[in-house]
């Protein structure tokens, strides 16, 4: 589920506060990608670009929305694709 910040600013990164059963997909303290998804979001994921480079839904309660000047985003968005 994508976030809102102050000023409708949507949130499309957050940071992975646990990764315990998914060492391998995701780190500890790193800034991830969240892609929208209403429906995981029903079911208390968010959807995640992982280290793999691919989009899983992980629980929501493993990631901190992290919401980012929209020049840094937009750089990030660029550089992820």
């Amino acid at each position: 589920m994508l976030m809102k910040a102050n000023h409708d600013q949507l949130i499309h990164f957050a940071v992975c506060f646990n990764n315990e059963g998914y060492k391998a997909s995701l780190e500890v303290g790193k800034l991830y990608r969240m892609i929208a998804d209403e429906q995981a979001a029903a079911h208390g994921l968010v959807r995640i670009v992982d280290e793999s480079g691919e989009d899983y839904a992980f629980a929501a309660n493993r990631f901190y929305p992290v919401p980012l000047p929209q020049n840094v985003e937009e750089a990030l968005l660029t550089a992820s694709y």
